[in-house]
């Protein structure tokens, strides 16, 4: 499995971005696919991710209502659509693959995913 997350950047608060992942070698189908991001000095955490198999997601509470996840099979590729970005929101951002349908409780768990891509840098700042 390959994941290549693209789209960051540097960006004005209040301003948006759209993250990419795209998956090769795996199909999207029957997995689950996260997002998770680590800021300097501090632990790697998750952010979002999309259960494949019923659409189910899960976000953050520091990014809840801001930030939208969602797929393209067709394309094989996860967005992170983040909008109201923060400076607190600055971290390399990654996506990473898990197998199979995570349950509700471990779909922002690290240790739950198999695969991870690159990171692409985010950049909040005026």
């Amino acid at each position: 499995v390959q994941l290549q997350a693209s789209g960051g950047g540097l960006v004005q608060p209040g301003g948006s971005l759209r993250l990419s992942c795209v998956v090769s070698g795996f199909t999207l189908q029957g997995s689950t696919i996260g997002w998770f991001r680590q800021a300097p000095g501090k632990e790697r955490e998750g952010v979002s991710c999309i259960r494949q198999g019923d659409g189910s997601t899960k976000y953050a509470d520091s990014v809840r209502g801001r930030f939208t996840i969602s797929r393209d099979y067709a394309k094989n590729t996860v967005y992170l659509q983040m909008n109201s970005l923060q400076p607190e929101d600055t971290a390399v951002y990654y996506c990473a693959y898990a197998t199979r349908g995570l349950i509700r409780s471990s779909m922002l768990a690290i240790r739950s995913y198999e695969h991870w891509g690159q990171g692409t840098q985010v950049t909040v700042s005026s």
